[in-house]
């Protein structure tokens, strides 16, 4: 399974998804789809923003981890 992080980036920076979307330009739906990480897939685009909205690396943003849990 892969964990998406992105609900706790935009914690740490005190950021909702109204302004992810703003900052990005994605579509709140996007963000709020990775936010609750029941995204099916996620456009490299849309990585690559968010990765440089938050200053991270794609392993920081994603997490691939044993199990369904």
């Amino acid at each position: 399974m892969i964990r998406c992080h992105l609900a706790r980036l935009m914690g740490e920076k005190k950021m909702k998804i109204a302004d992810v979307a703003r900052e990005t330009g994605l579509h709140r739906n996007t963000i709020t789809l990775l936010y609750k990480e029941t995204a099916q897939r996620i456009e490299l685009d849309a990585l690559e923003k968010l990765c440089r909205l938050f200053d991270c690396e794609v392993q920081e943003m994603l997490e691939l981890v044993d199990g369904d849990s």
